[in-house]
């Protein structure tokens, strides 16, 4: 094998000498996702939360400067150009090298200009969302997700050649058990489903789908009606249920119940009715991945929801489906994507009905996505609109892909004044929503914020006592949701580690957070 010699420490990284990057951090999920589209901004942003690298030595492995590397981290540059690109994957091991590599700091380290870089504006990302507002093109576009593989095309925007590899993996990532491969498998087939037009839309349209064998057959009001009522009781079965991943298999067998049926032929009444069904249930599922950790698969369940909302001609079904789309964004502090799909969001639910909280639901998650940007005036405007929510008279919500109706509006108000450093703020409403009824994952994030508050405090009681309960909570239930927050408030723990009793909590949610091998 050629020498591949890492442009940090100056060791061949084909004779294993090279231990700068860990093995683990390939193993993850969210990093196996950014080597699949040869995201090298994300890949540097995992590596700055992920690893000890300081961004001196990402440069010297990619080939940016230090200023580079941070303006990536913070979100304010990304790097487009091809040639540099290929150049930062080939030095992170991502892509064999075309040429050999030089040697140490001095070589392979050498920096860029950061002008190579564009600045991502709110603007640049909201300009396709509208337009597949606007169009007839499919929902998912804003934020194209691809399943995992390592055949994944890279951005089409750049060399097409940049196939990644999987660094300190022999073997291409496998799913993680059947009900899980079935689902993705009716990721494609749905979408081409979607796509296909409604009988009597084609003259022969018909004749020419019942001729295709598992094509024939009606589906009356009656029918509809049961599967309606199944899909209530599955989102009730997942409130109520602590592990949400055993809802898995019931959903794909009625997902793929509801798959069969878009086969057939329907009058356009009932189409779109079995088209509001499956955007409904393709929410609960991607719900259940959400809650597992497995982001992409979510994403690609909250696109299909929105294809299947907006041919049901559902806005507040289909402004759900965008609103649980954007808050993946949110959830990994990529705050600037979240911008545009919650403004179109907000454009769809002004156009449903008003009597729903579908447009107070919006606001609430822009109120913390306006907390992660670090505007205040904008978060606390966005949390007074989704208050008004409190106003509206008699059932706001259906319990199942709506479910916003208020209760929750301390806690949330509690993690925007956490992320914009008001703690006496923070302190107040996470208190007040802390004495109320609250699911275990809702409780879990309640405590993690107060914890994070005990932290800025400098109170290791505090920390102890809500970061305890919390790890509990995650031991109980095994919520991915639980886990990444009890991760976010992990680095912040390192001033209070000399306590005996944070360390061993601090070890506690490596335990739990730890990715899996292989």
């Amino acid at each position: 094998m050629a020498s591949v010699i890492c442009g940090h420490c100056g060791h061949d990284r084909a004779e294993g000498r090279c231990e700068c990057i860990p093995v683990a951090f390939w193993q993850r999920a969210d990093v196996r996702e950014a080597v699949a589209r040869s995201d090298v901004t994300r890949i540097v942003r995992l590596l700055r939360t992920h690893t000890e690298l300081t961004q001196e030595a990402i440069g010297n492995m990619t080939g940016l400067s230090q200023g580079m590397v941070s303006q990536m981290e913070s979100g304010k540059r990304s790097l487009r150009d091809a040639a540099k690109k290929r150049r930062a994957l080939e030095g992170l091991g991502i892509l064999p090298p075309a040429s050999t590599m030089r040697a140490g700091p001095s070589g392979a380290g050498a920096p860029l200009d950061t002008s190579d870089a564009e600045d991502i504006s709110a603007r640049t990302c909201t300009t396709p969302a509208v337009e597949g507002f606007h169009s007839n093109g499919p929902v998912g576009q804003p934020l194209p997700q691809r399943p995992l593989s390592r055949k994944a095309s890279p951005d089409p925007q750049n060399d097409r050649s940049l196939l990644p590899v999987w660094p300190g993996q022999t073997g291409a990532p496998e799913n993680d058990d059947m009900n899980r491969r079935e689902l993705l498998r009716l990721f494609s087939v749905t979408g081409t489903l979607l796509a296909l037009p409604s009988a009597g839309f084609v003259p022969g349209i018909d004749q020419t789908i019942s001729s295709i064998p598992g094509r024939s057959g009606r589906l009356d009001a009656t029918a509809l009606d049961e599967y309606t009522q199944l899909n209530s009781n599955l989102w009730r079965v997942f409130g109520l249920t602590p592990s949400k991943s055993q809802v898995l298999s019931l959903v794909r067998t009625q997902l793929d119940v509801l798959t069969d049926k878009l086969k057939q032929p329907h009058d356009e009444a009932a189409r779109q009715r079995l088209c509001s069904l499956t955007a409904d249930l393709f929410q609960l599922a991607g719900e259940i991945f959400f809650d597992g950790n497995h982001y992409t698969d979510a994403t690609h369940c909250y696109s299909l929801a929105a294809s299947a909302a907006k041919e049901a001609g559902a806005f507040d079904l289909w402004a759900c489906a965008l609103t649980r789309h954007a808050f993946v964004a949110v959830y990994e502090q990529q705050f600037p994507q979240a911008v545009p799909l919650l403004e179109l969001a907000a454009a769809l639910a002004r156009r449903g009905d008003s009597t729903l909280s579908t447009r107070y639901w919006v606001a609430a998650v822009q109120a913390e996505t306006f907390a992660g940007l670090g505007d205040q005036d904008a978060c606390q405007r966005a949390l007074d609109t989704a208050e008004q929510v409190l106003d509206l008279p008699g059932q706001v919500h259906n319990g199942g892909w709506l479910r916003f109706d208020g209760s929750r509006l301390a806690e949330e108000r509690g993690t925007c004044y956490v992320a914009l450093g008001r703690s006496d703020l923070a302190e107040t409403a996470l208190t007040k929503a802390l004495s109320g009824p609250l699911t275990v994952r809702r409780r879990a994030g309640v405590l993690t914020d107060l914890a994070l508050l005990g932290v800025q405090r400098r109170d290791p009681e505090q920390v102890v006592a809500f970061t305890a309960e919390a790890v509990e909570a995650a031991r109980q239930t095994g919520s991915g949701v639980i886990n990444r927050k009890l991760r976010g408030l992990q680095q912040y723990l390192l001033p209070l580690l000399r306590d005996r009793r944070i360390r061993r909590l601090n070890d506690d949610i490596t335990a739990l957070t730890r990715p899996a091998s292989g």
